[in-house]
């Protein structure tokens, strides 16, 4: 399997290079080359991204000083993606391989124990009119921090929301459609049936199906570049943009702590199964520089304590709570940002251990070819229940071919 991966990393390394010497490679950021067959029934563009990231933090017990400082170096992610059109515009398909070692981690009996190389996999095909099937992996129409890209983001990486409330990606299939209200007013919906137990499961469903349905409500119009769908405000929308948007996933019979994410519940005969629900609000603004998003989270479970069949709990439980997230920037005209975010997560104190974080982070940016090529950096001040907080400061590196 590795070698497999390395040999077309090479090839495609190959390729590249004797394409760019041709004069009518891709502009940067516009992928390494787009491929069109000589009688335009299909399409492929290659595209590359990287994210290199230094952190550095400290540990502060009540009345202490700073302590317990860490330093590391990571490639946050590495990613190789490939999309276009087959036989006809029409009928899309995406692909997108993850190859650093946190997007490739996870590998368990549930994937036959190989890493998880594969992001997104899915066929998209516009059937009729305004309606969009989806088929394959690809992220779910949860909270719209998850769906921007992560080489989208307007910080260093996404909120303790996201982290402890999302629904990344699954395997099923999606239903999309949209319509408009008058000559602005645009309507979008997204439903989901899946799998329900997260990417690159490989030996089928423990539990029982997800359902997700999001509604998105765009009174003003569409986002210039789909901005609704990216952080900062980069296009400096000329007139106020506004998404307004609801999710409800309902995940029946799960068997993960966090719905399709977290840990498998085990028990002394199989696994534990309850049903998961979880409610995103969200909203995006956008106007002349300024962004503001804001997110709600809930996840609620039938019986969240995993039990064994004599009725003693096994020390699994669904983690329930709320989330709320709120975040805004402003662009100045030399594309430097700055931003600002506060996050609040609230666990049922009963089941966890840690059931209130609080997190505010500042963050300052320079856009030096939009999100294609951009330095970002970030401070982070977290407190876990008024009593043990820590600082967090990172500066990450991102480059887009």
């Amino acid at each position: 399997m590795k070698l497999r991966f390395v040999s077309l990393l090479a090839l495609l390394s190959i390729y590249t290079m004797s394409i760019a010497q041709e004069s009518n490679a891709p502009a940067y950021g516009k992928g390494l080359f787009n491929l069109i067959g000589k009688d335009s029934t299909w399409s492929m563009k290659i595209g590359t991204r990287m994210q290199f990231l230094t952190t550095a933090s400290w540990t502060k017990q009540e009345n202490d000083g700073l302590s317990d400082p860490k330093q590391n170096f990571l490639i946050r992610r590495a990613r190789l993606k490939l999309d276009g059109f087959a036989y006809a515009p029409k009928l899309r398909y995406k692909i997108e391989l993850g190859l650093s070692n946190r997007d490739i981690s996870g590998g368990s009996e549930f994937t036959s124990n190989a890493p998880r190389y594969i992001l997104d996999a899915v066929i998209k095909w516009n059937f009729y009119k305004d309606f969009d099937l989806w088929m394959g992996q690809s992220k779910l129409p949860g909270n719209i921090e998850r769906i921007i890209s992560s080489g989208n983001l307007q910080q260093v990486d996404r909120s303790l929301l996201n982290s402890s409330f999302n629904i990344d990606r699954d395997l099923g299939l999606q239903l999309r459609h949209h319509f408009t209200l008058s000559n602005k007013f645009l309507i979008r919906e997204k439903y989901a049936i899946t799998m329900g137990e997260g990417r690159n499961i490989t030996t089928g469903n423990l539990g029982g199906f997800q359902h997700t349905l999001r509604l998105e409500l765009l009174p003003f119009g569409a986002f210039t570049a789909n901005g609704d769908y990216s952080g900062s405000d980069l296009k400096r929308e000329e007139k106020p943009k506004l998404l307004i948007a609801a999710t409800y996933d309902s995940n029946q019979n799960a068997v993960k702590t966090r719905s399709n994410q977290g840990k498998y519940m085990r028990t002394d005969t199989g696994f534990y199964e309850t049903n998961i629900n979880t409610i995103f609000i969200d909203a995006m603004f956008k106007y002349n520089g300024i962004s503001f998003m804001a997110e709600y989270a809930n996840r609620l479970a039938s019986d969240p304590i995993a039990k064994n069949t004599d009725g003693t709990p096994t020390g699994d439980v669904v983690e329930v709570g709320t989330g709320l997230n709120l975040q805004s920037g402003y662009l100045f005209q030399n594309n430097w940002e700055i931003s600002g975010r506060y996050t609040a997560i609230k666990l049922d104190p009963i089941l966890m251990t840690k059931n209130l974080q609080k997190q505010y982070t500042l963050g300052l940016s320079k856009f030096i070819h939009g999100h294609k090529l951009k330095v970002q950096t970030d401070l982070s001040y977290l407190s876990v229940d008024n009593t043990t907080n820590s600082v967090l400061f990172r500066i990450q590196v991102d480059m887009h071919f």
